[in-house]
């Protein structure tokens, strides 16, 4: 499964992601109840060599997860109601990494996190949604052993 599957089939069991009526790859619309995973890469953390020729990188998975909500202008209901989804996502998101109830990405899993943060409206428009956009990221280890010529 690739690290994609896993961020959609987790974010999936979500206790309120059944407000989402569809939850599609870079693709929202202005539809009320949807929502997008937006891949934005791997950056590289570090890179920690030892003497024995091993190899630990650290990496950032980075999505960007939008919803569109209803929200009419002035209605400070629906946007109460929208902000305190977004807040309790990123919360979800903190209490299943702390738990270890996250999926794991690499070969260390007691030093992974996952990480939802600026939660915040991205843009509304006079026709009654709202677009929320939550920065999500997943920081892995991974190992590797390189032959070191030296020591053989």
């Amino acid at each position: 499964m690739s690290a994609l599957e896993k961020v959609m089939a987790w974010i999936a069991t979500f206790e309120k992601y059944d407000i989402l009526g569809a939850f599609r790859i870079d693709y929202t619309d202005q539809t009320p109840a949807n929502g997008g995973i937006f891949p934005a890469g791997m950056v590289e953390v570090s890179r920690t060599p030892d003497i024995f020729g091993r190899i630990r990188v650290v990496n950032q998975l980075n999505f960007s997860i939008y919803t569109v909500f209803e929200k009419a202008p002035s209605d400070d209901e629906g946007a109460s109601f929208n902000a305190e989804w977004v807040a309790d996502f990123q919360e979800w998101v903190q209490e299943q990494s702390v738990l270890g109830n996250a999926p794991i990405f690499g070969d260390v899993p007691k030093d992974e996190r996952i990480i939802a943060q600026n939660g915040v409206m991205y843009e509304a428009d006079d026709e009654g949604t709202a677009t929320y956009m939550v920065q999500l990221s997943v920081q892995y280890t991974k190992k590797y052993e390189e032959v070191n010529p030296w020591l053989t």
